[in-house]
């Protein structure tokens, strides 16, 4: 099968990022991958939720939104709605759980990081672009705290990323379009670190069972692209003269 960026089955899209996108974030970056963009934000705000107050904790949560327009129709605004559909409550807390495992919250102090994903173009692979995009943002708030003096090193404790992965047509393949996830037979997000440890694997056989050496053969196909995006992500912070190892300590 051919795809329709003429990708191998194992190649990920072309990743763009701009750093300090926006004036006013603590970190914040625009984040592509092939069609699907996103603008992304991470602020800090002073403070915890009541269950964590006197905890020494913070927290790291998310919002995620389409922009009306992320798809060939346009979507009624969710801030309309009394609360966000389900779909975008589960991607919002995807998001959180993914970005808390990278930091020691205790480290963090009692402070919040909220990372704010709007879709702007939709094309597939928008909550795995949120975490990786979003990991870097929230590396470029943690920075500015360090500079200030209010984090110490190992708040971060390791980079992670997210890919999708799929069956399509009986083919394993990494970072599925829209076109690729809509016909693929299995589709698995996965979430993972630096040294290749699993935080999340969301998955779904849509027709069929799928197989634990066809399982086995996504992960690890997903493992290889969760690699190559920490590269990204590395190379990216560095051009921003982000020293990401004072984080890690």
């Amino acid at each position: 099968m051919t795809r329709n960026d003429a990708r191998d089955s194992d190649a990920i899209r072309t990743v763009t990022v701009e750093t300090g996108f926006q004036h006013y974030p603590e970190g914040s970056v625009l984040y592509g991958c092939g069609k699907t963009r996103l603008l992304i934000s991470a602020s800090v705000e002073a403070g915890v939720k009541p269950f964590l107050t006197g905890s020494g904790k913070g927290w790291i949560t998310s919002e995620y939104e389409m922009h009306p327009r992320a798809n060939r129709e346009r979507q009624r605004r969710e801030g309309r709605r009394i609360q966000p559909s389900g779909r975008t409550q589960e991607i919002q807390r995807l998001i959180g759980r993914a970005l808390r495992a990278a930091v020691h919250l205790k480290k963090l102090g009692e402070r919040t990081i909220t990372v704010d994903c709007d879709v702007l173009d939709a094309d597939g692979g928008t909550r795995t672009a949120a975490i990786t995009g979003g990991y870097i943002a929230l590396v470029l708030a943690l920075d500015g705290l360090r500079k200030r003096g209010l984090v110490e090193p190992g708040v971060l404790r390791e980079p992670l990323a997210a890919v999708s992965v799929g069956l399509v047509n009986g083919k394993a393949m990494l970072d599925l379009c829209y076109a690729e996830d809509s016909n693929a037979q299995v589709d698995l997000n996965v979430v993972a670190t630096q040294s290749g440890s699993l935080i999340e694997v969301q998955g779904t056989a849509e027709h069929a069972p799928v197989t634990r050496a066809q399982f086995d053969r996504l992960v690890d196909l997903a493992l290889k692209g969760t690699s190559e995006l920490i590269a990204v992500q590395n190379r990216v912070l560095e051009r921003a003269e982000i020293d990401v190892t004072r984080l890690l300590g």
